[in-house]
């Protein structure tokens, strides 16, 4: 088997991206480094071609790049996939049961295999996420420096404590393929997930390998403390007045007063609609022994 691992060699705070290089090197496994955002997407499309298996070194959005190059290159069905977490949000690697970049490198080599969903939207894909509305626009405002230190999820949690008077953008939501009404008002965040941790932290909300996708509006920001332990599933806390939930497989979002701002694994885009939908177990990827391919719900308390 020919490996190639697409490494971002400034993800996080270095030092697990620079331990993968030295663990890569002593496996033989060539390594391949992105210079700027979008590199990685042009090497992976390059290692499609000659590669068996190709290692996204990076966090949730090196991740995302290296699944674009390699459906760009249409070999989703030929080439295997792996993560080697080594950036600020590693919530996609969590979320196959990977937690370290030593572990990493032995569910490559000897972790199931299983067949993965991806979403789409306009075109777009993401392997984890696309979240729209405040939590998008204060990752986007969050620096590098700050999220190493506390994490964009921390920041964006500590925005929707202090945006009392946020409001959001008016949304029609129509679900489906024959796009049916469903939902319309002021959101201040809108959630849409493919991997089953897709905001860090807590159990799972999606199943990566059922053909649909879990969305969550939230429509309010309830009375919390968002740094509190336990803030996450407060928020999303199944019963909760201020949040609508269901499943879809194809999904049309469409602002109806300005733009929102949408995060795709962390890839920051301003769409007045999207359409999104699931590739039903289009990626190939090692997942690691804690990896649970029928998640629990968000618990009630």
């Amino acid at each position: 088997m020919r490996r190639v691992m697409v490494r971002n060699p400034t993800g996080g705070d270095g030092t697990d991206t620079e331990t993968a290089r030295e663990r890569a090197g002593e496996r033989g496994i060539e390594v391949r480094d992105s210079d700027e955002p979008g590199d990685a997407v042009t090497l992976a499309r390059a290692a499609a071609d000659e590669a068996d298996q190709i290692l996204a070194c990076g966090g949730d959005g090196t991740v995302n790049e290296v699944v674009r190059g390699v459906a760009e290159a249409d070999a989703l069905d030929e080439v295997e996939l792996a993560v080697v977490p080594a950036g600020t949000g590693n919530n996609f690697a969590e979320n196959l049961g990977i937690e370290s970049v030593e572990q990493a490198f032995e569910v490559a080599e000897e972790g199931d295999r299983r067949r993965l969903d991806l979403g789409v939207a306009d075109g777009d894909v993401f392997v984890n996420s696309c979240m729209g509305g405040l939590i998008a626009e204060a990752s986007e405002d969050t620096d590098d420096e700050t999220k190493a230190r506390i994490g964009s999820l921390a920041y964006a949690l500590q925005t929707l404590s202090d945006a009392r008077h946020y409001e959001g953008p008016l949304l029609e939501i129509r679900a489906g393929a024959s796009h049916d009404p469903l939902w319309s008002g002021t959101a201040l965040v809108l959630l849409i997930g493919n991997g089953r941790r897709f905001l860090g932290g807590g159990r799972g909300q999606a199943n990566l390998e059922d053909g649909r996708l879990e969305v969550v509006i939230v429509e309010q920001a309830p009375a919390i403390d968002y740094l509190a332990e336990g803030a996450l599933q407060r928020l999303l806390k199944q019963d909760a007045s201020h949040l609508t939930r269901l499943t879809t497989e194809e999904l049309l979002v469409t602002t109806t007063d300005r733009p929102m701002a949408f995060s795709f694994d962390g890839e920051i885009v301003e769409r007045q609609s999207i359409d999104a939908s699931v590739r039903d177990g289009a990626m190939q990827f090692r997942v690691g022994d804690t990896y649970e391919p029928t998640p629990s719900p968000w618990p009630d308390e």
